[in-house]
């Protein structure tokens, strides 16, 4: 049975390969300067039609409705996501889980376990709360109420350089800058949540996951200020160590809210542990610390969801955290150890077999696109898509990707909605759509439009634009029916 499925995979390599060769030589149309629509939508913002990129494609089809710059190598913002998701997708299998260990270390009597907890992570980007309050419980099912000496964490399957969070844009609190590590609890954030209270005229402020050794005000005055900021009318306090002080007020016209904050690194998996595990009514008698797994078989496995699960998680809501835990697990299940270098040269080794050698059309930095140094054409994304349709995880990419005015990223978007499939990407200079569109004509294309310019958020009508365009009768005029599209009726 193994023989048969290696050798499916490599026949599927070896067709993919041919594939990817005659679709390098895509014919073009003669609309090869950007629509007029998108033109007016640049010149609204001011921003030149120098600094976009575009294509658009049928899918399955060897002709190109629009090229423009298309070899430009640019900074794609999220969409980078896309390679990260793809080739994991592509590399391990849909189904494939993180597993995280679990050793019992010493003798239980009378519910006290005389020797250390030790818990070895390998990655999971998904090791939320609730899960981990599950693993925990688990331990406390094997009858251990007290751990009469330490919680031992095994991060080891990473090697990361702790980076400054304040680093790339200057917001050390914000989730997204949180550094990736082999056992991220709770994507190393807290969530506080506010509830007006109007009887006693306050907000009641509680904080998940409860956290050993961090204290916060219980409660802020209600006020009658416009909702717009209400973090800032907060006057939160990070820097006192101990204690999370709000010294401002919650307007009471916000009602309930919730605020993530990505919290001190260096002290988060000790003070979440010993926090949730006190929680559940367990003591510690000593401390939470780093140190090495045993050689010994564990006494437990927690698995997470599946990667398809997680995928969907990275693209639909472009979670920056997730995406570099995905990245870095390339590395140590390919080459041994999760470090950048070692997803660097996996990724890059994937695209060369997949899509043909990028040379500079492509920089890989983090794999999530949190980047100003990443840098890829919209030829070679093009090319990415071309070949995601045409593989057996198709179903598994294309639902991961946020779809117009239903989900995600694309939830609020108005232009065709229901029918795209895109992934989307912002940063400061940057602004990003890559993925899929649904003809009313029942045939499909793939579509890529990047922006990079200091106005490149004022500019995003123009990608919209191109959305409808793709999505209206022009294309349809200037790509003739030749073959179904495989997939085009989906």
């Amino acid at each position: 049975m193994a023989q048969k499925s290696s050798a499916f995979k490599s026949l599927w390599q070896q067709a993919l390969a041919v594939w990817v060769a005659l679709m390098a030589g895509w014919g073009t149309c003669s609309a090869q300067g950007l629509p007029s629509e998108v033109q007016s939508a640049l010149q609204k913002a001011h921003v030149p039609r120098e600094a976009m990129v575009a294509v658009v494609q049928e899918v399955g089809s060897s002709t190109t409705a629009l090229s423009w710059q298309a070899d430009k190598a640019v900074n794609p913002a999220s969409v980078m996501k896309l390679f990260t998701t793809y080739a994991a997708l592509d590399l391990l299998g849909p189904a494939w889980t993180w597993t995280t260990q679990v050793w019992v270390q010493g003798s239980i009597r009378d519910g006290v376990l005389e020797g250390n907890l030790l818990i070895k992570g390998q990655g999971d980007p998904k090791l939320v709360m609730e899960r981990v309050w599950l693993l925990l419980r688990r331990v406390q099912q094997l009858g251990v109420r007290e751990i009469r000496g330490d919680i031992v964490l095994d991060r080891s399957a990473f090697a990361v350089s702790a980076l400054n969070p304040a680093d790339f844009d200057g917001e050390p609190l914000r989730p997204y800058n949180v550094n990736p590590d082999a056992l991220l609890l709770n994507y190393k954030s807290l969530v506080l949540t506010f509830t007006p209270d109007l009887e006693r005229n306050v907000a009641v402020v509680s904080m998940d996951p409860p956290m050993a050794h961090l204290h916060h005000d219980d409660s802020v005055p209600l006020s009658s200020s416009p909702c717009a900021d209400w973090r800032g009318g907060l006057r939160a306090d990070f820097t006192q160590g101990e204690l999370l002080r709000l010294s401002g007020s919650y307007p009471i016209s916000c009602g309930e809210r919730i605020w993530p904050v990505a919290s001190d690194a260096s002290l988060y998996n000790q003070r979440a542990l010993q926090g949730m595990w006190q929680t559940l009514g367990g003591k510690l008698s000593g401390k939470v610390r780093d140190g090495t797994a045993p050689g010994t078989p564990a006494t437990f496995e927690v698995a997470s969801p599946s990667l398809a699960e997680v995928v969907r998680d990275i693209n639909k809501y472009s979670n920056n955290v997730m995406a570099q835990q995905l990245f870095l697990t390339l590395g140590l299940t390919q080459r041994g150890l999760g470090t950048p270098e070692n997803a660097r040269a996996v990724l890059r080794t994937w695209v060369s077999e997949r899509l043909g050698d990028p040379a500079q059309e492509l920089m890989i930095d983090n794999g999530s696109g949190l980047s100003r140094e990443s840098r890829v054409s919209a030829n070679l994304l093009a090319r990415l898509l071309q070949s995601a349709w045409a593989s057996p995880v198709m179903p598994e990419l294309m639902s991961s990707l946020p779809v117009g005015g239903v989900d995600g990223t694309l939830k609020r978007s108005r232009a065709n909605q229901g029918r795209t499939h895109l992934k989307t990407g912002s940063l400061r200079d940057a602004v990003a759509v890559a993925g899929y569109i649904l003809h009313p004509n029942g045939r499909r294309y793939v579509l890529v439009g990047i922006i990079n310019h200091p106005d490149a958020n004022i500019a995003r009508g123009a990608l919209e634009a191109l959305v409808q365009w793709v999505s209206g009768p022009g294309i349809a005029q200037l790509i003739r029916p030749t073959q179904p599209s495989g997939h085009g009726s989906r």
